[in-house]
């Protein structure tokens, strides 16, 4: 098997460790919890950082209108079909493609990613905006408006006094370099071609 088909074969098989490992997490800091909330976000479930955290973070949340956080969603049955489809396409690519085809997986990881993140910043978008006009407390902007606790798609931000920080974890860097490594393979089989 040639050099860039193995890396090929490394890129398909990179993101099944989102089975394993947690894709996101969400951790919340304020004073009153010396211990942060923190909240796994997996390709298949959501799981506390700490014991009860979910739990804690659905009381609190549940003051200002918020939804709780649900048992499953949606997309836990689709973005699992999905990692397992593409790894399958691209097993099939490593052992019977070209290097073109390597540059169509990459294409294809990249775009199935962007389309996950943007629904996770639409998810979120709902969960801090989408507020129960019955909460027991309300918290309004300088202008007015109803404000709203949208934690961040990437990096920290202040919420009221809460500092909440939303960042990759173990399983989104697996996939990132599963997706490098198509990119690489391609890049080898072109430069190996050219050689020819």
């Amino acid at each position: 098997m040639k050099k860039s088909n193995k890396l090929m074969l490394l890129a398909a098989l990179l993101p099944l460790a989102l089975f394993i490992f947690p894709l996101w997490n969400i951790t919340l800091e304020a004073p009153q919890y010396p211990i942060p909330l923190g909240m796994n976000i997996h390709i298949n479930d959501f799981s506390d950082a700490h014991p009860h955290d979910i739990k804690n973070i659905n009381l609190m949340n549940h003051y200002v209108g918020m939804k709780y956080i649900p048992d499953a969603i949606p997309e836990f049955k689709i973005f699992p079909a999905g990692i397992i489809i593409t790894t399958i396409l691209g097993l099939i690519i490593a052992f019977k493609g070209n290097y073109k085809w390597f540059l169509f997986w990459f294409i294809l990881m990249i775009v199935i990613s962007s389309a996950g993140l943007y629904d996770f910043y639409l998810w979120e978008h709902d969960y801090g905006h989408d507020l129960d006009p019955k909460a027991i407390m309300k918290f309004t902007n300088p202008d007015g408006t109803v404000m709203g606790f949208q934690p961040p798609l990437f990096g920290s931000k202040d919420i009221l006094n809460f500092k909440a920080h939303s960042y990759p974890r173990l399983g989104a860097l697996f996939l990132g370099l599963g997706i490098a490594a198509s990119l690489i393979a391609y890049l080898v089989g072109k430069k190996n071609k050219n050689r020819i």
